[in-house]
This record gives structure tokens, C-alpha cells and sequence, in this order.
């Protein structure tokens, strides 16, 4: 007999990785800005009217269903004063042919340096 864990396992199966992904990322952020919030003491309506927002879309970005743009993530970390969102520091080497080489960094807002060979 199957149990109800049983199907929602079954029906979990079926959900293609990228949009677990996505909901992982976009509780993720939710939670970091609720995170960021509380340590700030302040309430939904305070922070949405230091911003220039709705309480009400604040209330959606809380539930981890508002898709946020770059720009707003950014705004968002400039407020707190602390990324929302963190990406490793990374040096790729690019060879093209034995006299070509690239170096790039991506901009980072950690740390921790890995240098990558790509060929």
C-alpha cells in the first residue's frame, strides 16, 4: 500500500533539477533577506518604505516566488551593506593555441581564489 510520502516522492521525481534549482535559489534568497531584515529590527512596512515599495511586494519576495533581477539583488546588498547572493573567486586561463592565452577573474564577492585550466 502506498503511503502518501510514496507519492509525493513519485510526483517529486517527475520535477525536472532545474526548476528544484530554482525554487532552492529562490527560497534561498527569501531567507537571506527575511535573515537580513530581522538583524535590522525592521518590520515589512519599515523596510518597504526605506526601499519605496508595496508591503505587499515585500510579502512576495518573502515567499520565495518573486523572481528577482540583477538589479534588484544588487539594490538589495547595497541596502543590507552585505551580498545577498555570493559567487566564488575564480582565475580561468583560456589556451587557444600554444602563443594564446587569456587570463580572466570574474569579480567576486568571496574570498577564496581557485585558479581553473580550461583545454
Amino acid at each position: 500500500m502506498k503511503t502518501i510520502n510514496d507519492k509525493f516522492q513519485q510526483i517529486l521525481s517527475s520535477v525536472p533539477q532545474d526548476i528544484i534549482t530554482e525554487i532552492d535559489l529562490s527560497f534561498a534568497i527569501a531567507t537571506e533577506i527575511e535573515f537580513l531584515m530581522r538583524k535590522r529590527g525592521l518590520t515589512k512596512k519599515q523596510f518597504a518604505d526605506a526601499l519605496g515599495k508595496r508591503p505587499s511586494e515585500i510579502t512576495k519576495w518573502l515567499s520565495g516566488q518573486h523572481n528577482f533581477t540583477i538589479r534588484t539583488i544588487a539594490m538589495l546588498s547595497n541596502f543590507f551593506g552585505t551580498p545577498i547572493i555570493r559567487t566564488e573567486t575564480r582565475t580561468y586561463t583560456f589556451s587557444e593555441d600554444e602563443n594564446t592565452t587569456m587570463v580572466a577573474e570574474n569579480s567576486s564577492l568571496m574570498k577564496d581564489t581557485e585558479k581553473i585550466s580550461l583545454e
